[in-house]
């Protein structure tokens, strides 16, 4: 890769894929809808340098929810990285999603910048934790890699998103984590999943960016669990040697009757 070339990232979220694929999730039947997400990823292939997963790619945790992905995702002979939101079994994730294209490397660089993933996940509960020794690797990962342009992911949104019931299950503790990021200028940009829309917020230096599910949308800025009616979707970022980014969101032309029964998010 030339590194004055700008690289191109596509953050995918939230699939709930399961084990059986016709299985559905309030009414979405999760395989189907990320397939078409998956086609549009195959046109823009040639210009995609990786993509990002950011949690929840499994809605049951098993192995052959893993296995399904994997399938699915080394068709797009895509350099593939993922780290674990609430709906995910991390033991499994390890085990399985790190054959061809897809690594479980939780650091690493492309171009000018670097990646930091992050695990915030708190076995049996829906809101995130970053545990102390996750916060230290992560400040000693920021000061080892030095000042180039850098990217961090993580599945719980670590700032308010406006919506009382998601803000309730976001990131536990995120001054303890937003004090690291401001000990690191080199720090431009923080990715989530978890909120099922799509989020932007400055905050200093930090461009901060929720996307879209590739199945079920959550309705922006509800006090209570709401289903929004627009279509799946992904998140594509052009990162730019000088530190400097521009995103977009892309839709799907994917639509689906929605079951409107609330669920344990």
């Amino acid at each position: 890769m030339n590194p004055i070339s700008p690289v191109l990232i596509a953050q995918v979220t939230d699939i709930h894929l399961f084990a059986a694929e016709n299985h559905q999730l309030l009414g979405i039947p999760t395989t189907e809808s990320f397939k078409v997400v998956m086609e549009r990823l195959k046109e823009l292939k040639s210009e995609i340098d990786l993509l990002l997963l950011t949690g929840d790619l499994s809605g049951d945790g098993t192995s052959q929810s893993y296995d399904n992905l994997q399938s699915l995702v080394n068709q797009l002979q895509i350099p593939t990285y993922w780290l674990a939101g609430n709906h995910d079994c991390a033991i499994a994730m390890n085990e399985i999603l790190n054959i061809g294209m897809i690594s479980r490397r939780k650091s690493f660089q492309r171009g000018n910048w670097n990646f930091i993933l992050l695990n915030s996940t708190v076995t049996g509960c829906v809101h995130g934790h970053l545990a102390p020794n996750t916060l230290n690797w992560l400040d000693s990962e920021l000061a080892k890699l030095g000042n180039n342009p850098t990217l961090i992911a993580l599945h719980h949104p670590p700032v308010s998103v406006n919506s009382a019931w998601l803000d309730s299950s976001s990131l536990e503790n995120s001054k303890e984590f937003l004090a690291v990021l401001d000990r690191h200028p080199q720090v431009k940009l923080v990715l989530f999943g978890h909120i099922h829309q799509q989020f932007q917020r400055q905050r200093g230096n930090v461009g901060y960016l929720g996307t879209p599910s590739t199945c079920i949308q959550f309705r922006s800025n509800s006090p209570t669990f709401s289903i929004d009616q627009k279509t799946p979707g992904f998140r594509l970022l052009k990162l730019y040697p000088s530190g400097i980014w521009e995103t977009s969101v892309e839709r799907v032309p994917y639509f689906h009757p929605l079951e409107l029964a609330a669920m344990g998010y």
